[in-house]
């Protein structure tokens, strides 16, 4: 949509840059003018109003003034910061996965309020669970990630994906549309789009085992909260991780840089 010489929108920060000696440029998220670029001047002076709500994953309200090259923020006040997630170095890794994620698969300018609020509950989702996790007397080894965390990235990249029109199919063959059957010998090909039957199977670039296929759909047909928690093997997350990594590369034509630091 058209925007006047000064607005008011809110957003998730998703990319700063450095900029000159005090500046810095932002990439926000928002719902009314999708994905923008503005810069905040003075911002990272430690007396800047602005400073705390141009930090990378905050929400924020922002009152921009229309630029000739790069709108300016005059005002930001902080809605959400997910303070939880910060403290968790698996959680904030997850977090810039989705930053990113956002970054590199939408178009300046275009409007997705759907792909806004996706990202806006995922973090409230991580923030929960790392708020559970801190709190926890005797937790999980920090450098990997929880059940329900693993299960929120998941569902996060699933339902993207949905959104951005490349979903994949686990139900049926991509190539002769027969039912999928609960084997071990599927496969699946990023480049057709989803599963490969056995009969198929020349086709299929990589095994797709029946716990990872049913792992995949069942996160992509049900929603977040009714997710159960799943203990899986290690084999078979890296396994969930790989096929939604290699259709989101294949999409995007890169992989995204977060992937190798959210190891499982």
């Amino acid at each position: 949509m058209p925007t006047p010489h000064i607005y008011k929108t809110e957003g998730l920060v998703i990319r700063h840059t450095n900029y000159g000696e005090a500046d810095r440029i932002l990439t926000v998220m928002t719902p009314q003018y999708g994905k923008i670029r503005f810069i905040a001047k003075g911002s990272r002076k430690i007396t800047s109003k602005l400073a705390s709500a141009v930090d990378l994953l905050t929400r924020g309200q922002f009152v921009l003034a229309t630029g000739r090259e790069l709108d300016v923020v005059t005002q930001g006040v902080v809605l959400e910061r997910f303070d939880h997630l910060r403290d968790s170095l698996w959680h904030a890794t997850a977090g810039y996965t989705v930053a990113e994620a956002l970054g590199r698969s939408l178009e300046d300018r275009e409007q997705h309020d759907d792909i806004y609020a996706l990202a806006r509950d995922t973090l409230r989702r991580l923030d929960a669970d790392a708020e559970a996790w801190l709190a926890d007397p005797v937790p999980q080894n920090q450098a990997g990630p929880t059940a329900r965390g693993w299960a929120t990235m998941r569902s996060f990249e699933l339902v993207l994906l949905d959104m951005l029109g490349y979903r994949p199919a686990f139900h049926r063959c991509v190539v002769c549309e027969a039912a999928l059957q609960p084997v071990e010998n599927n496969g699946f090909n990023a480049e057709l789009g989803g599963a490969i039957c056995p009969t198929c199977s020349r086709y299929g670039i990589r095994p797709l085992p029946l716990l990872t296929l049913k792992v995949l759909r069942l996160v992509q047909s049900t929603e977040w909260h009714a997710l159960p928690v799943m203990r899986l093997d290690a084999r078979t997350r890296d396994d969930v991780e790989a096929i939604l990594q290699g259709i989101f590369a294949l999409n995007l034509e890169r992989s995204l840089k977060s992937w190798g630091l959210l190891g499982t």
